[in-house]
């Protein structure tokens, strides 16, 4: 076992735990379902878990397999600490700032208000973002071609998820939504793929 799968479990722990107690506590507060039952959010859900079960099965049986030695041991721990703190923070931030609007998924009779402030006037997506990061933490740590692979997979699925809430938002917020888009991301730099 390396040290690498000890940091990814414990990264879960806190990273899913944010998650976990946010989704009970509004749960408990509004008495509202939370999560949305369509089939981007369930196939996001089953890839994430797919994606960290991969990475833990790789850094505890044979993390040389798939191994890409890219940069130096010691600069791929930095980065990847790097990448991890930095996915921690955006969580919180996105946890806390979206208050009572948060929800997994799209939840098509629920309107809830549109959060524009905090850490989303910078970002769009920044829980979504979040995971991107992770990532590339992940594959930046183990220094993993699967991990590399998966991770690019991973984009497309948050990139349809991210689709269908913007169809909702804006079919459920309208112009105030639109000139939010003007103003903030979809991700975390500017617009990479030319959306608005």
């Amino acid at each position: 076992m390396s040290e690498i799968w000890a940091i990814i479990v414990l990264h879960q722990i806190v990273f899913q735990g944010m998650f976990a107690l946010k989704n009970i506590l509004l749960k408990l507060k509004t008495g509202e379902q939370i999560r949305g039952k369509n089939i981007e959010a369930t196939l996001s859900i089953a890839f994430f878990i797919l994606f960290v079960g991969v990475t833990l099965a790789i850094a505890y049986f044979d993390p040389s397999f798939g191994l890409v030695n890219l940069v130096d041991g010691p600069i791929a721990l930095a980065i990847g600490f790097a990448l991890l703190g930095l996915n921690l923070l955006i969580s919180i931030a996105s946890l806390v700032g979206l208050r009572d609007s948060w929800r997994v998924g799209v939840i098509e009779n629920q309107k809830t208000e549109l959060v524009t402030t905090g850490i989303y006037q910078f970002s769009r997506n920044p829980y979504f973002a979040s995971y991107l990061i992770m990532f590339a933490a992940y594959t930046t740590l183990m220094q993993n071609i699967i991990l590399l692979i998966l991770s690019l997979i991973g984009f497309l699925f948050i990139h349809k998820m991210i689709m269908k809430e913007e169809r909702y938002l804006t079919n459920t917020h309208g112009g105030t939504y639109l000139a939010y888009k003007k103003k903030a991301p979809r991700y975390i730099f500017p617009d990479i793929l030319g959306q608005s």
